[in-house]
């Protein structure tokens, strides 16, 4: 339930951050996406080293001694880590202002990528914040305060984040009338508009965790006074604990969205020495994390909530030895994530080109053929994702690590080879993107049976899903070909279409046993769900 409710956060923060993208990208265009994209990728790294790891670690801390009674030694987990993100994101803010122009200009070779990039620096200290707090209530098992904060922050950043763009994009467009290249200036204005609702969007989750913390205080001081462990631990033992914690889940996280900076240099650098022009480059770049990247990461960030929900469970019943649990737990995080990561990815195929006609007006060949050829990486990113936080789960925080390392290797490489041997341009990125999603798939999975022993029931898991989801890709193209054959219109034929695709695909998996009533039943409205499918004689009593 709990990971079923921050996953729906996600969704509806990821559909919000979707629709917002629409006007957005209106206004800045393919070359302002370039630029936002560009700032995104540098300061996601520098916010990954500063404090993303921070709810996770936290929320594992806070947990593993919530369940030994410790509630005393959970509050100085709690302590002890906002004083290390003071530190930390206020380090980290520091170098992304005073280091954008370095960033952007010498390594990635878009320098006015770096107007947006300060506008995002305060925010990392915020996040670092912000990050404390939710992993302080996911420990405790409750992830409402984490969901409902995910959803105000990206409403609120969407509002701020059209509204600036708009306008310094008409500032922008001056001021590169007066230097020379209005275009560009416009586009790079309009891109820190759109971050500047990122900041903004951070502090009003903030400002939100604080009053729900404020409530919950007194509350939580009644647990700790029922705590009757003489010893406590150390602010110096939390800090050890901390970074031991953090250091395992930092790394794989680093290497895991490094490859996105990689990406970005080795394709710019060599499309370059290539002979593309820079405008052409910069609109590959633009659609690829402006478009692609967006829609994909819908269906992804499941992934993200349903791992970082796990945790705090699967680590007390691994340290309690309950061995069971664990396996249940791995299993059936396993098939939440493929039951909405196979038909995402067949559907996103087949409806590649209309989704972006209808959200972007964009219906070049090349977009449609990087959406063919990426959607795959729903699957693998939303499984490998999941695996990562599982195996964390379980101790076994090296583990990632080692595996996202060989991984971006072998990602490299690909990369490298199919732009200098095959001329693939920005179909090279995709193709190894997907090389790489599947290596850590593989490896973490080799891992997991290895050190929990849990196994997946491989028809429930990918074979039932995987045939609903074939039968649902055909219907959605003969549905939307009919449809736009008879109205003419993309945005009727694309919205009936998944219409008719959701319902073929309910249907078949109840039909084929994928879900169970018990299973629905955990989920959020499971109890209105399973009213339904029985009244349509889809379900039996499990």
């Amino acid at each position: 339930m709990q990971g079923s409710i921050l996953a729906i956060a996600s969704i509806i923060s990821r559909i919000v951050g979707l629709i917002y993208r629409i006007p957005l990208t209106a206004i800045i265009g393919k070359t302002g996406n370039d630029y936002y994209g560009t700032a995104y990728s540098i300061y996601n790294i520098i916010l990954i080293m500063s404090s993303f790891s921070l709810p996770l670690a936290v929320s594992k801390l806070v947990a593993s001694r919530m369940g030994n009674g410790r509630a005393k030694d959970a509050f100085r987990v709690f302590k002890g880590a906002l004083g290390f993100a003071i530190v930390s994101g206020g380090l980290g803010a520091l170098l992304l202002y005073f280091g954008a122009d370095y960033f952007t200009g010498t390594l990635l070779k878009t320098p006015l990528s770096a107007i947006a990039l300060k506008v995002l620096a305060p925010t990392v200290f915020v996040v670092a914040l912000l990050g404390v707090f939710r992993g302080f209530f996911q420990g405790l098992n409750t992830m409402m305060p984490s969901a409902f904060s995910q959803v105000a922050e990206q409403i609120l950043n969407a509002i701020v984040s059209v509204v600036a763009a708009y306008m310094l994009y008409s500032y922008g467009k001056r001021v590169g009338a007066v230097l020379g290249d209005a275009d560009a200036y416009a586009a790079a204005y309009g891109a820190a508009g759109g971050t500047l609702g990122t900041a903004a969007g951070a502090f009003l989750a903030f400002l939100f965790v604080l009053f729900v913390y404020l409530v919950y205080r007194k509350r939580f001081k009644k647990r700790m006074r029922r705590d009757h462990h003489r010893e406590q631990e150390s602010y110096g033992h939390v800090l050890k604990m901390l970074l031991l914690t953090i250091f395992p889940i930092l790394l794989s996280t680093i290497v895991y969205n490094v490859s996105t900076l990689i990406d970005q240099g080795v394709f710019k650098n060599i499309a370059s020495l290539q002979g593309y022009s820079a405008k052409q480059i910069s609109e590959w770049w633009g659609v690829y994390s402006g478009q692609f990247i967006v829609l994909t990461n819908v269906p992804i960030s499941i992934a993200s909530s349903l791992a970082a929900s796990s945790v705090p469970s699967l680590s007390t019943a691994y340290h309690a030895k309950d061995f069971d649990t664990v396996n249940r737990q791995i299993s059936l995080a396993t098939r939440f994530i493929m039951v909405i990561a196979i038909p995402s990815t067949i559907g996103m195929a087949i409806l590649g080109r209309p989704l972006n006609l209808l959200l972007f007006h964009d219906g070049d060949k090349t977009t449609m053929m990087i959406m063919l050829l990426g959607t795959i990486s729903i699957a693998l990113f939303g499984l490998s994702t999941l695996t990562n936080g599982l195996l964390q789960g379980i101790d076994r925080m090296k583990t990632p690590v080692i595996n996202a390392v060989i991984s971006l290797l072998v990602h490299v490489i690909a990369l490298f080879l199919l732009m200098e041997l095959f001329d693939l341009n920005i179909y090279a990125v995709v193709i190894a993107n997907n090389i790489y999603g599947l290596c850590v798939c593989i490896l973490n999975d080799l891992a997991l049976r290895r050190y929990s022993g849990a196994s997946v029931n491989l028809q429930k898991t990918y074979i039932i899903p995987l045939f609903a989801s074939i039968v649902m890709g055909i219907g959605v193209f003969l549905s939307y070909e009919l449809v736009h054959k008879i109205i003419n219109s993309n945005a009727i034929a694309t919205i009936l279409s998944i219409c008719v695709g959701v319902l073929i695909y309910f249907v078949l998996l109840l039909l084929m046993k994928g879900l169970t009533e018990s299973e629905l039943a955990r989920m959020p409205k499971g109890n209105t769900i399973i009213a339904l499918a029985k009244k349509m004689h889809l379900l039996q009593e499990s």
